[in-house]
């Protein structure tokens, strides 16, 4: 199973975005663009044009996650803009399954994210229609929170419904307070799909952190 780690810039100095996103592209999978609003959660980030941007001029592909109040309208806005995936949560869709179909047909593989509140019934009737599954192990609107290991128990039932369906190859992100500590028992329960802020961009050498994050995760893999 192969490991993608995926740099949050939400913690990334907003001032130099372009140089932040420079040092971590070479040892990156994707990049993590967090879009708030203020409605869906008490925060705001980055405006339609600055995600344009940032979609267009980064050298390795964008997963958008965007923490909106309306992505049954939004999301596919993002699939348009070149986003190599695009997630949305379930506490705010109001139909999942055609905002699924609006950011597949636009060419961008779809996730779905669910907060620590969400039951992971909530969300597996959608697992046949997705090419994500974006469990929160903080609440979503702020960076640097600690990890709630008690998230645990949905990423199994994710990797179980996983392997039960192999023909989906459901990729299973985690999102929030993933650093070298924590890596390893998110990886042990089946995540592939690490989103790394703080831990990134507040090291002294943000690519050697992903590139430590990495080999954590392989590792378990190979117990």
């Amino acid at each position: 199973m192969a490991i993608r780690i995926a740099p949050s810039i939400l913690n990334a100095d907003h001032t130099k975005l372009q140089s932040e996103i420079a040092r971590i592209a070479p040892t990156s999978d994707l990049l993590h663009l967090d879009v708030m609003d203020n409605v869906f959660v008490p925060n705001q980030t980055f405006s339609f044009d600055d995600c344009r941007k940032i979609i267009a001029e980064s050298p390795i592909p964008v997963d958008s996650h965007l923490m909106i109040a309306n992505p049954d309208r939004d999301a596919v806005l993002f699939a348009e803009m070149g986003s190599r995936s695009v997630t949305f949560h379930l506490e705010a869709a109001s139909n999942p399954s055609e905002t699924i179909k609006n950011i597949a047909s636009n060419g961008s593989r779809v996730a779905i994210a669910i907060k620590p509140g969400t039951a992971f019934s909530a969300v597996e009737p959608y697992l046949g229609e997705i090419d994500m599954l974006l469990v929160m192990t903080v609440e979503p609107g702020f960076g640097g929170q600690s990890f709630m290991p008690e998230m645990m128990p949905k990423v199994e039932l994710a990797n179980e419904w996983r392997q039960a369906n192999p023909e989906r190859d459901l990729w299973i992100e985690v999102d929030g307070g993933i650093s070298l500590e924590t890596i390893e028992q998110a990886a042990q329960a089946g995540a592939d799909t690490f989103v790394a802020g703080s831990a990134v961009f507040k090291s002294a050498e943000p690519a050697e952190m992903i590139t430590r994050l990495r080999l954590a995760a392989t590792n378990v893999q190979r117990r």
